[in-house]
């Protein structure tokens, strides 16, 4: 099988293998060109899985802390309450995040999948 048909700006043809059926390497096929770009900037907004694990496990510590706090007398029923509240909506944020960022890629997932499908069908019957 040929390498991809692209040429660097050095005149030095990419020597990767292209994707099946086609020409390019997934790196410089024109159709992927949005995806790549998607997935590029997704990067620096995601800020790796671990986050909003480790901001739950934070805020569950504050938590644990205040009630022993309460318990212990160091800090007020009433204070506790309100600063209990205002953790208890720092998780709830997380969680809406969390749901919006899952929403947002499985539309980006099948958005790709429809088009798969879409280019697969123009290729299958030639239109």
């Amino acid at each position: 099988m040929a390498p991809c048909a692209f040429i660097k700006g050095s005149e030095e043809a990419c020597k990767a293998m292209p994707m099946k059926g086609e020409g390019w390497c997934y790196t410089h096929h024109p159709d992927t060109a949005e995806k790549r770009r998607r997935d590029g900037s997704k990067g620096g907004r995601r800020g790796g899985r671990g986050r909003p694990v480790s901001e739950v496990q934070r805020i569950t510590s504050r938590l644990e802390q205040l009630a022993d706090d309460v318990l212990d007398g160091r800090v007020d029923r009433a204070d506790a309450a309100i600063c209990g509240q205002l953790l208890n909506y720092c998780l709830r944020g997380l969680s809406v995040g969390l749901k919006a960022r899952e929403q947002e890629e499985l539309e980006d997932r099948l958005t790709e999948l429809e088009g798969a499908l879409e280019r697969k069908g123009e290729r299958r019957y030639g239109t």
